[in-house]
């Protein structure tokens, strides 16, 4: 386990403030853990395990014994869904939201893009006989190109609309091999003329497939966690490993050990393909942890964890699995919104709004088309109001489907975090750097206080003042809107991870929580812990 982020607290705080009170040290409820969703896999030349991540704008090295993790290449230029190795030790990778496919010669060598403007650039693999560098469009596009790795020529596209082809390799044939994600198959393209033949069906979501030094070709289906063993003659499949849900792709070394990476997990496995055993190198509890929403009793702590909703034990600790990513319905939640029957998951990336009943946790009912969708929270008439990044402007979703959508305000730079106050109005927190309130009657705004620095997460205490992290200054703040008089709460805190390429300015949002005896919860975008500040005895 990695160090914690040095943490320091205030030593005095005003003690003429109505609200003067003493904190004890931000201590972690959940462990931070590596990387912020793990994704593509490669084992270099020089025999390295890399690791990519979107969210994380990294490439990383990790230790197959240790699970020691280091960045090989950090941001802006590391946003890695998938990472190639050619046959000259050279490494290319994809930046799903940048766009850009990117290359360099060897670890010396500079950083160039080989393409751009293709959205949802996702797999990348070289031909090891001839060099040729291929990649391909998933989610946000669908469609295998031909990339040219003197950057002279524009990328020639080899197929489209082939139903998701994700995680490809290519084989001795010169076939490009992969799956396709949304039909449950394998097939194999010709990239000569686009020519595409099944190789196996039956599964769930393939995610990814590699060759190993016999020709075996295995397969990950990240619905049902199995890792498969794909005869490409017949078509028949063999079960190797059953992992968890959420997997995403896989790399074999020279000894034909295989690799698997779990984002929902931030882990790494290591597999024996003859026995099935499986060895975790690296894992942790949570993935990206960003909003969160304490329930009433101050037991429960819901997670919006990007690759999976969790909750978790707030006197234990302990993390529960409520939904995870691909094995499950729910879309990359980014926040979470309590309502009195209800749990509201929002993802920008998706534009979605997912009710949740909150006693059996089945879903309600799924809502897509938002733009791009930051926080949801319940109102007392039942109706759903919804801040919109990309809009700048509040949604509020009424009716039995909730599908009567209005304007409730506009003209908002940037809403992150939104809650309901205790006096019955809407208070949101603006990137700008405004605490905002808006009347729900009338839709008014009024920005309450402004200044502050990228304000992500919100809560309200008892006493009716407002805990907001200061992710730019990497701070917890009280504020008194009444009065205008805010405190320090803690800083130095591990949050404010810069945002990505393509990501919004938040990037991952810092979660704030309230108990009701005053305990602050927070999430690390940093390390990706769960901390908890306590409000110490009067006296102490």
């Amino acid at each position: 386990m990695k160090a914690i982020f040095p943490i320091t607290l205030l030593a005095s705080l005003i003690s003429a403030s109505t609200f003067a009170a003493s904190y004890s040290a931000p201590q972690p409820l959940v462990a931070p853990s590596e990387f912020k969703g793990v994704h593509g896999l490669a084992v270099d030349h020089q025999d390295r395990l890399l690791a990519g991540s979107v969210v994380g704008n990294s490439i990383y090295q990790v230790s197959p014994e240790s699970g020691e993790v280091s960045t090989v290449i950090g941001p802006d230029h590391g946003q890695a869904d998938d990472i190639a190795i050619g046959p000259n030790g050279e490494m290319a990778w994809t930046g799903f939201y940048s766009g850009q496919v990117l290359y360099r010669e060897n670890d010396d060598a500079p950083i160039r893009v080989l393409a751009e403007g293709k959205p949802g650039i996702n797999s990348i693999a070289f031909n090891q006989q001839t060099g040729k560098l291929f990649a391909s469009q998933v989610f946000l596009g669908d469609a295998l190109w031909e990339i040219d790795v003197k950057g002279e020529s524009e990328p020639r596209l080899i197929k489209k609309d082939m139903g998701g082809f994700n995680g490809f390799e290519v084989g001795k044939d010169g076939w490009v091999y992969g799956p396709l994600w949304f039909k449950g198959e394998v097939v194999k393209i010709n990239p000569v003329d686009g020519e595409m033949e099944t190789v196996a069906d039956g599964f769930g979501t393939p995610a990814a497939v590699n060759f190993d030094s016999k020709g075996n070709l295995y397969v990950v289906d990240t619905l049902s966690g199995q890792l498969m063993r794909v005869d490409i003659a017949t078509g028949d499949t063999e079960l190797v490993a059953e992992l968890d849900t959420a997997l995403d792709n896989l790399a074999i070394d020279a000894q034909d050990r295989i690799y698997v990476s779990n984002m929902a997990d931030n882990g790494i496995s290591q597999v024996n393909p003859s026995t099935g055993d499986v060895r975790v190198i690296t894992q942790g509890e949570l993935a990206v942890p960003g909003g969160i929403a304490l329930a009433e009793d101050g037991k429960t702590l819901y997670v919006s964890d990007v690759f999976a909703f969790r909750s978790v034990d707030t006197a234990t600790g302990e993390v529960h699995d409520i939904r995870r990513a691909h094995g499950s319905d729910v879309e990359y939640p980014i926040a979470v919104g309590l309502g009195k029957t209800r749990l509201l998951l929002t993802s920008f990336s998706t534009g979605t709004l997912h009710v949740i009943d909150r006693d059996g946790h089945s879903t309600i009912r799924i809502i897509h088309g938002l733009n791009a969708p930051s926080d949801a929270i319940e109102l007392p008439d039942g109706s759903i109001v919804v801040s919109e990044l990309a809009s700048g402007s509040l949604a509020q979703l009424s009716g039995a489907e909730l599908d009567n959508k209005r304007t409730l305000a506009d003209g908002l730079q940037g809403p992150v975090q939104m809650i309901l106050g205790q006096d019955g109005k809407i208070y949101l927190t603006e990137a700008a750097g405004f605490l905002t309130r808006v009347d729900p009657a009338s839709g008014e705004v009024k920005r309450v206080a402004e200044g502050l620095l990228m304000p992500e997460g919100l809560a309200q205490t008892a006493d009716g003042d407002f805990v907001i992290a200061e992710s730019a200054a990497q701070r917890l703040i009280r504020l008194n809107v009444e009065t205008g008089e805010r405190i320090t709460l803690a800083e130095n805190l591990p949050i404010g991870f810069p945002a990505g390429p393509g990501m919004p300015p938040s990037g991952i949002p810092t979660g704030v929580a309230v108990a009701a005896d005053g305990t602050v919860y927070f999430t690390s975008d940093v390390d990706n812990g769960l901390y908890k500040i306590e409000l110490e005895p009067a006296g102490n």
